[in-house]
């Protein structure tokens, strides 16, 4: 099928692919930035292509890979109908101006020259093709510097608008930015610090140019307010108390993950990996782990698979319920004993993880090859123990929702997002499901061993608040149908817990003391780590909010050149506005809650 797809490509643009590379099964074509615009419609709109999710878009800077043009940028596609993925990855137009670095580490940030859009390498943009595209372009715009002609609203995103700069650049400085307060700044302990502690520049936050302050009134819903959780601003133009646009702001927790990940060994990112969405830890290590593992090209044993889908479901429900509860008290005036209740669920489930790894939330116990260490003896009681409380908690948790007046009069008709809008911003997870796609990547691209279990897809055709959450209350009944399967599953395969791959998981304690080739393995892992062959790959897990993706480019050491991570709660925010136009001000806490974000997987 894949080479039915290029030559269609190459049929109608026949010299418009530079380079097609297959590399873990997965399809990679170059193509210049001025061919790409056309092709991108092209690959949309042909019946027989079809590529009507735009999964992700992020630039790469390719100093000191051996290509000729320096940036490029990554299109990650899927097609919806017939369930293919493919990476178109453009390489831009770069001015003279952008070939003026010489790429090492020791450039000041000071020193970093402050660049016009003009001056920047440039692909077309395609937010006319894909809506998704737009906050993913101005990402890449502010975290790489791509210039994408055309955007209408090509602005930073995760940076502050006077930073200098564009931090995912390899020649971008580690470190040394300066730390704004002025707390104690005259005190004599701080007197070796020098002059990094300063007083903090204040400027004005712009408003989009679309919106209009002078003909209607425009309010901020946070960052402060409870239900943006703190870090989240929404600027909410309204008339009345209808709302014309909102338009969610964030950055105020941006935390450089990529960055972070592009200059650690590849099993030294595990652990920041469960800061991300700190609510579905399990999920997001195994989502990193299996990106790795597809560029390793390992097998990991039955028993390892089934652990992890055990697992990953037991984090399903517990992001879950910190929804329900969150939501429903944010939504108010329905009840407010559920959060309690949601809660002391939840703190079950972290009691067994905590039996399992040690650590509740943190966990990093999904590792690359394996888990960290066996299960404990207790674990299957422990989740048994849990099924038996939670089936009945839920029940409970229903009956106080699902037919309550106030709770459907809030959620009912509010944030409608139909299909074809969802898709085209590619909206991920329970939010497509709730508009009738049965788009569940365990069933339709099943992983780690989710095409042996029984479970179904729920989906609602209603596209509202309401329709969502009758989708997540039946993925917690789903999620515990599998567990129960996977219990049986551990019983009759009880191991082994990692690889016998010794180049990749550390070998036992009892093969180190007799075998000198393991103690040899085990010294390179340690102080080297693995060395992934050259290329690319790109791993989809389906998170409990949605689709949670990691693209790894290798360059042969054991550092990740690129590592990107998308997170399902940044793309599916941006479908902020388009849920609360004609909706009223006291709507936008129910659509928020309905979005089910965490903000450190928005601003990674």
């Amino acid at each position: 099928m894949t080479n039915q797809v290029i030559e269609k490509i190459q049929a109608k643009y026949p010299s418009s692919i530079k380079e097609h590379v297959e590399f873990r099964d997965e399809t990679s074509i170059t193509v210049s930035a001025d061919d790409f615009h056309d092709l991108a419609s092209f690959l949309r709109d042909d019946e027989d292509l079809r590529y009507d999710l735009l999964v992700d878009v992020f630039g790469t800077d390719r100093l000191k890979l051996g290509h000729k043009t320096r940036f490029a940028a990554n299109y990650e596609l899927y097609s919806i109908p017939h369930d293919r993925f493919l990476r178109v990855i453009v390489e831009t137009n770069d001015p003279e101006t952008n070939g003026s670095s010489n790429g090492t580490q020791s450039l000041e940030k000071s020193a970093l020259p402050l660049l016009n859009q003009s001056e920047l390498p440039s692909i077309p943009t395609v937010t006319d093709i894909w809506s998704t595209a737009d906050w993913l372009e101005r990402e890449t715009y502010d975290l790489v510097g791509i210039n994408f002609i055309g955007h209408k609203n090509l602005c930073r995103i995760m940076m502050p608008d006077n930073w200098v700069g564009h931090p995912l650049r390899k020649d971008f400085p580690l470190g040394g930015e300066p730390v704004y307060f002025n707390h104690d700044r005259e005190n004599p302990r701080f007197a070796h610090l020098g002059k990094p502690l300063i007083v903090g520049p204040s400027y004005e936050t712009k408003l989009p140019e679309e919106m209009d302050p002078e003909k209607n009134m425009v309010v901020n819903l946070g960052p402060h307010h409870p239900a943006t959780h703190g870090v989240l601003r929404i600027a909410l133009e309204i008339k009345g108390e209808k709302i014309i646009r909102a338009l969610p702001e964030m950055g105020y927790l941006h935390s450089g993950f990529e960055k972070t990940g592009e200059n650690n060994r590849y099993e030294k990112f595990i652990p920041y990996c469960d800061r991300m969405d700190y609510a579905s830890p399990m999920c997001n290590n195994l989502a990193y782990v299996m990106a790795v593992e597809k560029m390793l090209d390992v097998e990991i044993p039955e028993h390892v698979q089934y652990v992890r889908v055990i697992l990953s479901e037991l984090q399903r429900i517990s992001s879950h319920l910190i929804w329900l509860g969150t939501h429903s008290m944010d939504v108010g005036g329905t009840t407010h004993a559920l959060p309690m209740y949601c809660f002391q669920q939840r703190e079950l489930i972290l009691d067994i993880f905590e039996m399992v790894c040690g650590a509740r939330m943190t966990t990093s116990y999904i590792s690359v090859g394996g888990l960290r260490w066996p299960l404990p003896g207790a674990f299957i009681d422990a989740v048994n123990a849990f099924l038996e409380e939670f089936s009945s908690e839920l029940k409970d948790f229903e009956g106080m929702l699902t037919k309550h007046p106030i709770w459907i009069r809030r959620l009912t008709g509010v944030g409608h997002l139909p299909a074809d809008v969802a898709i085209d911003l590619g909206i991920t997870g329970p939010m497509l499901r709730g508009a009738g796609v049965p788009l569940d990547l365990r069933k339709i691209r099943p992983y780690s061993s989710y095409d042996q279990f029984d479970f179904d897809v729920p989906t609602a055709t209603e596209a509202d608040c309401y329709a969502r959450y009758l989708v997540r209350v039946e993925e917690l009944r789903q999620s515990m149908r599998i567990i129960e399967q996977g219990i049986e599953k551990i019983k009759a395969v009880p191991g082994p817990y990692r690889t016998p791959n010794r180049k990749v998981a550390l070998p036992p304690r009892s093969e180190i003391s007799t075998s000198m080739e393991s103690l040899i393995h085990h010294f390179k892992l340690v102080t080297e780590g693995y060395r992934p062959p050259q290329g690319q790959v790109y791993f989809i897990n389906e998170n409990p909010k949605g689709w949670l993706g990691f693209g790894l480019i290798s360059d042969g050491t054991a550092v990740p050149h690129r590592l990107r991570v998308r997170g399902p709660s940044f793309v599916n925010l941006q479908a902020t506005d388009y849920m609360a136009r004609g909706g009223f001000v006291s709507d936008m806490i129910t659509i928020i809650g309905s979005i089910d974000i965490v903000l450190g997987e928005v601003d990674r």
